[in-house]
């Protein structure tokens, strides 16, 4: 379990391993596979770590006859900065304000999404891999919104190196 744990850019002492694993233990005797957004959910469940950037808020405009942008709030390290930025679509505006936001060079490598009970009001589950100075991150969100979903995603690989 610690492998995929470190694939997923999660770094875990003995003693937060052994935590998480009687956790992951009791999700393996309700689920049968147990996938990499499982994992992560495991984590954001299991251990306190502080996230250094936080989604404080989020706004997208975005029409066929609009160019999308959109304005990102993020808490850094207790420290509010605002961006607003354009892009290709919502997610892409939001993620070019995070950027600007964080000053990072970044690449990302995949971007899914996908319905958990696959209905117009459910719930998104986004998964993306970033890279950063070669390393690959990845990162999870899930929200009825797949904006915000993708933003958190976003947020959460951007998270395991900052």
């Amino acid at each position: 379990m610690n492998h995929h744990l470190e694939r997923l850019g999660y770094k875990l002492e003995k003693e937060q391993l052994t935590e998480v694993y009687q956790e992951f233990l009791k999700m393996a005797d309700s689920k049968k596979n147990i996938a990499d957004e499982d994992l992560a959910s495991l984590m954001n469940k299991s251990t306190d770590t502080e996230q250094a950037l936080k989604l404080d808020f989020l706004q997208v405009v975005s029409g066929k006859t609009t160019v999308p942008m959109a304005t990102v709030r993020v808490d850094v390290k207790g420290e509010i900065i605002s961006a607003t930025e354009a892009g290709n679509g919502p997610v892409n505006a939001a993620i070019n304000a995070i950027d600007s936001i964080i000053k990072k060079e970044l690449e990302l490598k995949e971007f899914l999404i996908q319905a958990i009970t696959r209905g117009s009001d459910d719930t998104g589950k986004v998964h993306m891999q970033i890279i950063h100075k070669d390393k690959t991150y990845y990162g999870f969100g899930a929200d009825t919104d797949i904006v915000t979903a993708s933003v958190e995603a976003y947020l959460d690989a951007v998270n395991k190196f900052v």
